[in-house]
């Protein structure tokens, strides 16, 4: 490969592409990864370990001895989690517990995203699960059973399927999240599979946080005193969350590590992996950032978090690759839904930064995203020769790019 051109990996879910990002002969080009980019895919070796020595628990096998019934809590194609790849490891664990098929059922936990397909069912759990066992959607609307109160005061309330089931299991990923810091662990439950009213209740804390002064407890990588992470932490608990499995991911969006055992252990063990894992470190003195989206990539939204700091020092132009064939998520609590209508918490991004030029390169232009991000001057392209096309043009006696792989997942150290 060239100098002046890096290759990103595109299309989680929906064939696992590349895209070759050539930029003009005179440009330095410089990837900036994540501290654990390059970390090998964990072997089915490696993962059958984690189910041999679970953190904080007995093995699964023991713990479903004697249950009669089994929900088996999976997280949305919106999170990079290869469920499929897990479950021979989870199902020889309940088959030598004695737990017949009948028994198990599975539960996507879409929090307040939309309903997945039976296509996007196979894409996450594989066909042969699906001819197995039965498989079903969260509501946040409907059938959601009151648990108690938490600490902070959401009223917590969840699937009743799940809370049916005298063996939970939940299945998931360490990655940074936006709000509280990093999600996995009981993210699975809040927001995964509670009601409408819970899931708001628990984004309100990141206001609340930011309102009295505490903005730097929550945000990508900020895990100490997450007011988002004590809570969903909390109603792991409260619903009796069995045993969780993690994965850890690499910069191909591939499984590369597995924790497994009682849900606040393993949480906390695998924050001491995640940590430096995902960590990131500014490349300085850059005129373009380039932030690829691939592991969330149906919340390319995210990925301004990357860009706009790397920029932040002498301005430049901000490109955000949007490549998601099904468009970016459908967000009952946050997304837009008309020009004057709105989830419960939807905020448009408003800002400007006279600074930063913003284009957005999306194969799937959806305009109503443009009610979310709306950022002024912003620029839509579909193709990346459109793009060098114009940091050509901004440019014109060569520059200095950094390319971040997966701002998705990725946060600044």
């Amino acid at each position: 490969m060239s100098k002046n051109a890096y290759t990103v990996p595109t299309r989680m879910w929906y064939g696992n592409a590349e895209l070759q990002l050539q930029f003009p002969e005179s440009w330095e080009v410089v990837p900036c990864c994540m501290g654990g980019h390059d970390a090998p895919r964990v072997t089915p070796e490696g993962m059958r370990a984690a189910f041999d020595q679970p953190i904080g628990a007995a093995p699964l096998r023991e713990l479903a001895r004697g249950r009669k019934e089994v929900a088996i809590i999976f997280d949305d194609l919106s999170r990079p989690t290869r469920v499929s790849e897990l479950l021979p490891c989870v199902l020889e664990e309940l088959e030598a517990a004695g737990v017949p098929d009948e028994a198990v059922r599975f539960v996507c936990a879409t929090g307040s995203h939309s309903a997945h397909t039976f296509e996007d069912f196979q894409k996450k759990l594989g066909a042969e699960t699906l001819d197995r066992f039965p498989v079903y959607n969260h509501n946040p609307y409907e059938n959601c059973q009151r648990v108690g109160q938490t600490s902070q005061g959401t009223e917590l309330s969840v699937n009743a399927e799940v809370m049916s089931c005298d063996l939970k299991i939940g299945i998931g990923s360490v990655v940074p999240h936006v709000q509280s810091g990093y999600g996995g662990g009981g993210k699975i439950v809040l927001p995964g599979i509670a009601s409408i009213d819970s899931i708001e209740s628990f984004h309100r804390l990141e206001y609340r946080a930011r309102e009295a002064g505490r903005s730097d407890t929550v945000g990508p990588g900020r895990y100490v005193e997450n007011p988002l992470l004590r809570d969903f932490t909390e109603a792991a608990g409260m619903i009796g969350l069995d045993f969780k499995i993690d994965t850890m991911i690499n910069g191909r969006a591939e499984p590369c590590a597995v924790f497994a055992g009682e849900t606040e252990a393993e949480f906390n063990e695998a924050l001491k992996y995640a940590v430096p894992h995902y960590a990131t470190t500014v490349v300085p003195g850059v005129d373009v950032a380039v932030v690829n989206n691939l592991s969330k990539a149906n919340e390319a939204i995210v990925g301004l978090l990357m860009g706009i700091p790397m920029l932040a020092e002498k301005g430049g132009d901000l490109v955000l690759i949007m490549d998601c064939p099904a468009g970016q998520v459908v967000h009952y609590l946050l997304g837009s839904f008309g020009k004057s209508t709105g989830g419960r918490l939807f905020r448009p991004l408003r800002f400007r930064l006279p600074w930063l030029k913003l284009i957005v390169m999306s194969p799937q232009f959806e305009r109503s995203f443009g009610d979310w991000l709306a950022i002024p001057d912003t620029v839509w392209v579909r193709t990346w020769p459109e793009v060098v096309e114009i940091l050509s043009g901004d440019f014109p006696q060569g520059a200095r790019a950094a390319v971040i792989p997966d701002g998705t997942i990725q946060y600044l150290a």
